[in-house]
């Protein structure tokens, strides 16, 4: 901290000198107006085409008639007397001249040229002047008008080419923006996949809503939540899990298509797939089934990836940096996605030929699991007991915690099936993975979901996983008042076996119920979980612009 003490001293004395010469160290004033935006994107298309940057002549050549133009942004270099100003449309030179040159090039006017000379690396600056050709060829702007904006009281990294340390780039996002610009370029995309799921739900008849954060009863999922006090009202509240049962409330009310993009807020561990807040996207829709909403969710995604192909790859120029994000994609949207019942995931991944042709590890359930044995609770429980010397203290642990058959059903599909989808689902060439929906859920582990009229003992439900990875849960809503209120019933006594994650009983809502809801189908999707997927990134935090962190050790501002 004495280090970073005597930078600002010393950038103090900088801005103070430029108090002495009658300029404010963050002045008013400049205004990025319509006309000054139009110039700076005129220069960074003129900059950007080489059939057109061949035409710019050489300082030297110049006549004087040329066009003048605006750039403005934040100084991350300087060598002699070229800047390199970074802005939202990129890097571009700047060529300033405090004095004139020894060629008898022209200066700067004062005071420009007083505040130049106390220029630091970061300041925010604005030059104005005409498009020159350097010697290697490079565009720059020689500056005619020189404008200090901002004062920088800290330095930039000391590596321009990236800020690498992970820890500091997500709780110094600010600086992160600024020295990695391909990290902006993600955000960029984060916002027109947003824009995309908007349009693609406007587009077919849903109305987007607003629905309340503060929840008096924990529901919609399971999950533990965060609570919190309202001082006036006394009364302690949760900060929402999910807006499912809220949304629902609605289709009752007679709003058939409804749909919200908000904050959930779940206290969960922290992962590289978790974060205690987070983004969903939830819509419901009335007189469709969880079939419908798998057709829709296959050409939501292709929809999403396309309108970010056009603007990342086509569109803006200096965003063609991200052709990565297509091209070293380990997985396919092309062909149709997969569709496997949950049961017969479990007995087609243990069965010993599938582990063989898919090189998949060994588990003490192959050839244990066919079929008949998953369907049957008798059977399966004979099955675990003869697999269990080989298991892992671990799995005896979540196996033990089961209470009946479809807890067992689905703890045994997480550890045999879940891990290995990107190696059982893959393109007709093997290339890479495809999407997966793994449908007909047990109904003892979907509380909200409408079960199967043939098979009640599963529901009408389907998670998406893309690339091994959940994006989206969804189900045929169960409209029936009585069942819903014995399956609240059923998480209270979850609850009183000690199970943090289960609902409470939401009697509102069984009311809204009994008023009649219209058969209907609701999709969840994770928002953050998409711009990863779609982006490549690794983590969570890696499209969070401010994800959650402990304080540092020297205090969190």
């Amino acid at each position: 901290m004495a280090y970073e003490d005597e930078l600002i001293a010393a950038r103090r004395k900088s801005a103070e000198a430029l108090r002495e010469h009658g300029t404010q160290p963050f002045p008013e004033g400049f205004r990025s107006d319509a006309e000054a935006e139009a110039s700076r994107r005129a220069l960074f298309a003129l900059a950007s085409e080489p059939a057109a940057l061949a035409a710019v002549p050489e300082e030297a050549g110049l006549r004087g008639d040329e066009p003048k133009f605006w750039l403005f942004g934040r100084v991350v270099a300087q060598r002699g007397p070229f800047l390199v100003v970074r802005t939202p449309l990129g890097d571009l030179q700047a060529l300033v001249r405090g004095k004139p040159g020894k060629n008898g090039e022209p200066g700067l006017p004062s005071p420009d040229r007083e505040q130049f000379e106390k220029l630091d690396l970061a300041d925010h600056v604005a030059v104005h002047g005409p498009l020159v050709r350097t010697r290697t060829g490079q565009p720059a702007v020689r500056a005619e008008r020189y404008r200090h904006l901002a004062k920088a009281m800290l330095p930039p990294p000391e590596k321009w080419h990236g800020l690498t340390d992970v820890e500091k780039r997500y709780r110094e996002r600010y600086v992160d923006l600024f020295a990695n610009p391909e990290v902006a370029h993600v955000f960029r995309a984060r916002a027109e996949v947003v824009r995309a799921i908007r349009r693609f739900l406007d587009e077919r008849g849903f109305l987007e809503v607003e629905t309340p954060l503060l929840h008096t009863v924990r529901g919609g999922a399971t999950a533990k939540p965060f609570t919190t006090h309202h001082n006036v009202l006394d009364m302690d509240l949760f900060l929402r899990i999910a807006p499912e049962l809220y949304l629902k409330r609605l289709l009752v009310g007679g709003l058939e298509r409804v749909y919200e993009i908000g904050r959930c807020f779940r206290n969960e561990g922290v992962s590289t797939r978790h974060n205690p807040e987070f983004t969903m996207l939830e819509f419901y829709q009335a007189h469709a089934t969880y079939e419908d909403l798998m057709d829709a969710a296959e050409a939501m995604l292709r929809a999403i990836d396309a309108a970010l192909e056009e603007r990342f790859r086509r569109d803006v120029p200096h965003l063609a940096g991200c052709e990565k994000w297509w091209s070293e994609r380990t997985f396919s949207l092309a062909q149709p996605f997969a569709r496997i019942d949950m049961r017969g995931a479990i007995a087609e991944r243990c069965a010993v030929e599938t582990a063989v042709q898919r090189g998949l590890p060994a588990t003490p359930f192959d050839g244990l699991l066919d079929a008949e044995v998953v369907r049957d609770p008798d059977r399966l429980t004979a099955a675990i007991a003869s697999a269990r010397p080989a298991l892992s203290h671990e799995h005896k642990k979540m196996l033990d915690h089961c209470k009946n058959h479809g807890e067992r059903l689905f703890v045994l599909y997480e550890l045999l099936v879940e891990p290995h989808l990107t190696l059982l689902y893959r393109t007709a060439d093997g290339a890479r993975s495809i999407p997966v929906f793994v449908t007909r859920h047990p109904t003892e582990v979907s509380p909200l979901a409408r079960a199967n009229d043939a098979d009640p003992s599963v529901t009408d439900r389907f998670e998406l996983f893309v690339d091994g990875k959940e994006i989206a849960n969804a189900f045929s809503e169960l409209n029936d008042p009585d069942d819903q209120e014995q399956r609240f019933l059923g998480q209270l006594d979850r609850r009183s076996r000690g199970d943090e994650e289960a609902m409470d009983m939401d009697a509102d809502y069984v009311r809204a119920l009994r008023h009649g809801m219209p058969p209907a189908a609701g999709f969840g999707l994770g928002v953050d979980r998409v711009v990863m997927l779609l982006t490549g990134q690794p983590s969570i935090r890696d499209v969070l612009f401010f994800p959650a962190m402990r304080p540092a050790e020297h205090g969190a501002p």
